[in-house]
């Protein structure tokens, strides 16, 4: 795969696009980072504003993962994905024209929605690559999109100060976040016209019923039960905190928790009227068909700890570098980029040596546990430390949270195929979870190095946490190095003679 991997055609041309897909996403996602001290300035923000709008940039992607995990699973990748890109121009444009605390509040949170544009490469890369190969494929699509977060904060500073004299001499943070927007609504046409679902002669499987996630014993399903609480308790939390700032008075903030109750209970029931005859007791899967939701969870909790914090860390490093060091805006971006700079071969690397090292298992185990020592470590940073030290640790700690990361989700396309897109939701969602936990500890910290001292801990012993229980309750997948994924043996046989099944990857798309 390594050899081919440079090439532009059949399932590499797919995975080049879809990687950039995410990459533009990220870069939206994440264009307000880099500008929380220029956007402070600008409209004359408090320190608990910053960092609630922090919190906002990755909220509702709780919710938008689990919702777009279920639209992609009916509808399929291509057109989920484009129309998401598109749709990012909207609150890009509107965070860009904003002049006060409410309509950056407002369109933070639309804007986060796009951060659940990760689920549906996952499972568009998932299409077109065999479970042998998944965990290099998988890394690549979410190293190389993660990126962007890097990218943002590498080139928006810069482009903001180029372009200063729109902006009266001032940093152009709206011209640089409102360009984000555009260029990707762009791009989501040209992802439309360029890509399709599935390699030519294979067939996208769909969930036989949609609206909630489809599990196979009636013991998993109250455990879905259990593990769908804090997506809808962590919203909970966030609304609780912009009550703190003033953005909802206390009526709004009961009106708030009752909505986010009936959220859940809507979520509770679709995914009773999915499982309702396994629940009742007149259906029963058979063994070769089921899953264990155990796993899933498993895979969330991961997720919570390797990209919740990775998202929280993004969050916050640009003005922890500015503060720590006395650095300016530029500069602090630049180095603080280098957290997300590692992506461009950590996430592939966490893939490669799952595909590689022969257990899945192992893999995710070690390198979540590593990154739990690195956290420890890095909370003793402060601005005595020689900055190139800094730095090399700062790449060393993320070099294990993304490796992390690309282990994690080179066992989730391997779970259960059909359902392929809701698993990559709730893990995914999980992710999110996580990030607007430690952002929410983290604004509740005083500011300096204690705050920063216990934020990097709790990271550490989160992460070490999980290692235990990734040690003892997780399992390996079955067929995780096949060169087949669950039941395409059997659509491979379906074929013509003419198209052999390990060709069935390397078909080019339909124009």
């Amino acid at each position: 795969m390594l050899s081919e991997l440079w090439s532009f055609r059949g399932r590499y041309r797919i995975l080049h696009l879809t990687w950039f897909a995410f990459f533009l996403s990220f870069v939206v996602w994440f264009n307000f980072a880099p500008f929380a001290t220029a956007v402070q300035e600008s409209l004359g923000l408090s320190v608990g504003q910053i960092k609630t709008l922090a919190i906002c940039n990755v909220a509702l992607t709780v919710p938008a993962r689990i919702i777009i995990g279920m639209v992609l699973d009916k509808y399929g990748p291509r057109i989920t994905y484009s129309l998401l890109l598109m749709y990012a121009a909207i609150p890009c444009l509107m965070f860009a024209f904003a002049q006060d605390f409410n309509s950056l509040v407002i369109s933070r949170l639309l804007l986060s929605i796009v951060g659940a544009g990760f689920v549906i490469g996952i499972r568009m890369v998932a299409e077109w690559f065999p479970p042998k190969e998944i965990g290099l494929a998988e890394g690549i699509y979410g190293g190389w999109g993660n990126f962007g977060s890097a990218a943002a904060a590498f080139t928006l500073p810069s482009i903001a100060t180029v372009t200063s004299v729109m902006a009266a001499g001032q940093i152009n943070w709206r011209f640089a976040i409102a360009l984000t927007g555009i260029i990707a609504a762009v791009y989501g046409a040209i992802y439309y016209f360029n890509v399709q679902d599935t390699p030519t002669g294979k067939v996208y499987q769909r969930p036989k019923k949609h609206g909630g996630i489809e599990v196979t014993t009636k013991k998993d399903f109250w455990f879905l039960m259990v593990m769908n609480i804090p997506l809808s308790g962590i919203l909970a939390v966030l609304a609780w905190r912009l009550n703190i700032v003033g953005f909802f008075n206390e009526t709004q903030l009961y009106i708030t928790w009752f909505l986010l109750f009936c959220l859940y209970a809507f979520q509770s029931y679709k995914c009773w009227v999915v499982n309702k005859e396994l629940v009742a007791g007149t259906k029963r899967y058979p063994a070769e068909d089921r899953y264990e939701f155990s796993q899933v969870a498993l895979l969330e909790l991961t997720y919570f700890v390797n990209f919740g914090s990775e998202l929280a860390v993004v969050s916050m490093l640009p003005t922890f570098f500015e503060n720590t060091f006395t650095l300016d805006k530029v500069m602090a971006g630049a180095i603080a980029a280098s957290y997300a700079f590692m992506n461009l071969a950590a996430r592939p690397g966490g893939g490669l040596i799952s595909d590689k090292l022969g257990s899945r298992k192992l893999t995710m185990t070690v390198l979540t546990g590593c990154m739990g020592i690195s956290y420890l470590l890095f909370g003793g940073v402060n601005g005595t430390w020689w900055l190139p030290f800094a730095i090399l640790l700062v790449m060393l700690c993320s070099f294990f949270v993304q490796a992390g990361e690309g282990s994690t989700f080179a066992i989730v396309p391997l779970v259960k195929r059909r359902v392929t897109g809701q698993i990559a939701g709730n893990v995914g969602a999980y992710g999110n979870v996580g990030a607007v936990a430690y952002l929410t500890l983290f604004s509740l910290l005083p500011e300096g190095q204690v705050g920063n001292t216990i934020f990097f801990q709790t990271l550490g012993v989160g992460s070490l946490i999980v290692t235990f229980m990734c040690w003892f309750f997780l399992k390996e997948p079955k067929g995780s190095f096949s060169a087949h994924h669950e039941g395409e043996a059997a659509e491979t046989e379906m074929q013509k003679p003419s198209l052999p099944p390990t060709l069935a990857y390397e078909q080019e798309p339909r124009e």
